[in-house]
C-alpha cells in the first residue's frame, strides 16, 4: 500500500461487498478516497469528497461495528482560526446594531452640540440686526425732519425779506408814519426768521453730527457681530468635523473586524456543521443477506 502522511488508519475492517476482501480503511485529507476498499475506488466518482462525519458513499464497510474515519486535514492558514459563515454573520448583525446606536447619538449630538446652539444664536443675531437697523433708521429720521425745518425757516425768510423789501419801496414813494411802522415790524419779523433759521441749522448740524457718530459706532458694532458670527459658526462646525470623525472611526473599526470575520470563513466548515446537523455523516444501511 502506498504511505501518505496526510492518511489516518483505521481499525481493520471487512468488507461485505466484497467477500473475501479485507484490509486497513484509510480515508485520506480534503478529496482523498477510502482508496483500499477496490469496489470504492472503482464505483466512487472523482469529484466526491470526503469531509469528516460522512460515510464513504460507495463503500458500506462496516469495521466491527463503527464507521470508517474521515478527518480533512487542517489547511495551512485555517484550522482554529476558520470560522462559519454563521459566526461572521453574527458578528455583522451586532456590529450593524452598534453602529445604529452609535448613529442615534451622532444624531442627538449633533442637535444639542451644533444645531440647537446655532438657530440661538441665529435668533439672537436677528434681534441684534434689528436693533441697529431701527437705531440707525430714528436718527435718519430725525435727521431728515431738522433738514425738512431748515428748509421751511429758509423759505419763511424768504418771504419775511420780500416783504420787507416791498414796504421799504412804498416808503420812498409816499412817507407816512404808518408805513413807517409797517417796515419796522416787518424788519422784526425777517429778524426773527433769521433767527429762526439760524437755530434750526444749528439743530441740523447737531443731529447730522449725531448720526454720523452712531453710524461710525454701529458700523464698528456690526463688524464685532460678524466676526462673532464667524467664530461662532466656525466653532460649530468643527464640533460637527469631531463627532463626524468620531463616529467614522467606530464605524471603520466595526466594518475591519466583520472583514477579518468574513476573510476567515471556511465554506469547509459550514459543510462540516451542515453534515453534522442533517445526519449525513452516518453510515448507510448494509444489504440484509438471509
Amino acid at each position: 500500500l502506498p504511505q501518505d502522511s496526510h492518511l489516518q488508519e483505521t481499525e481493520d475492517i471487512v468488507c461485505p461487498s466484497l467477500p473475501g476482501w479485507a484490509g486497513t480503511c484509510r480515508a485520506g485529507g480534503r478529496g482523498q478516497m477510502c482508496w483500499q476498499c477496490p469496489r470504492a475506488a472503482a464505483e466512487t466518482p472523482q469529484s466526491e469528497v470526503l469531509i469528516p462525519g460522512r460515510a464513504c458513499p460507495q463503500c458500506p464497510i462496516v469495521p466491527r461495528g463503527t464507521k470508517c474515519s474521515r478527518r480533512l486535514q487542517a489547511e495551512p492558514g485555517r484550522g482554529a482560526t476558520a470560522l462559519t459563515l454563521g459566526e461572521a454573520w453574527a458578528q455583522l448583525k451586532k456590529s450593524l446594531a452598534d453602529e445604529a446606536e452609535v448613529h442615534l447619538k451622532f444624531s442627538s449630538k449633533l442637535q444639542s452640540e451644533v444645531e440647537k446652539p446655532l438657530l440661538n444664536f441665529r435668533e439672537n443675531f436677528k434681534k441684534d440686526m434689528k436693533k441697529c437697523d431701527h437705531h440707525i433708521a430714528d436718527l435718519r429720521k430725525h435727521l431728515a425732519s431738522r433738514y425738512t425745518a431748515v428748509e421751511k425757516a429758509r423759505k419763511a425768510l424768504t418771504e419775511r425779506q420780500k416783504d420787507l423789501e416791498m414796504k421799504t419801496q412804498q416808503l420812498e414813494v409816499k412817507l407816512s408814519n404808518k408805513t413807517e411802522e409797517e417796515i419796522k415790524k416787518a424788519r422784526r419779523k425777517s429778524t426773527q426768521a433769521g433767527d429762526d433759521l439760524m437755530r434750526c441749522v444749528d439743530l441740523y448740524n447737531q443731529a447730522q453730527s449725531k448720526w454720523f457718530e452712531e453710524m461710525v459706532t454701529t458700523t464698528l458694532e456690526l463688524e464685532r457681530l460678524e466676526v462673532e458670527r464667524v467664530e461662532m459658526i466656525r466653532q460649530h462646525l468643527c464640533q460637527y468635523t469631531q463627532l463626524r470623525h468620531e463616529t467614522d472611526m467606530f464605524n471603520q473599526s466595526t466594518v475591519e473586524l466583520v472583514d477579518q470575520l468574513l476573510r476567515k470563513v471556511d465554506p469547509a466548515k459550514d459543510r462540516e456543521l451542515w453534515v453534522k446537523e442533517h445526519k449525513t455523516g452516518d453510515i448507510r444501511p448494509v444489504d440484509m443477506e438471509i
